[in-house]
């Protein structure tokens, strides 16, 4: 197997389009703790506020999911179109 460019590329979409695709009651309530899905998002309360309740590594993974999931929703799309494109024109 030729490791390309392109399969990278196709290993990162898949990767995002996995994060993308994560229920937010099934898979991310169970690693907050049965918080439930209505906790704050970065930014909403001020900068200091966001920096004092930082949390650990934990949360900031929690709050990358959350993130992607929001900004990469549409641009996940056009990614995945042009893929599967290339992938039926250049097998």
């Amino acid at each position: 197997m030729v490791f390309t460019l392109y399969s990278l590329i196709e290993a990162a979409l898949l990767g995002v389009n996995a994060v993308a695709i994560l229920n937010e009651q099934r898979f991310l309530s169970k690693l907050t703790g049965g918080g439930g899905g209505q906790q704050g998002y970065p930014g909403a309360t001020g900068y200091v506020d966001d920096m004092q309740n930082a949390g650990g590594v934990k949360q900031q993974l929690l709050t990358l999911i959350r993130s992607v999931r929001t900004v990469m929703r549409i641009p996940l799309i056009a990614f995945n179109i042009i893929a599967i494109i290339f992938l039926i024109l250049f097998g």
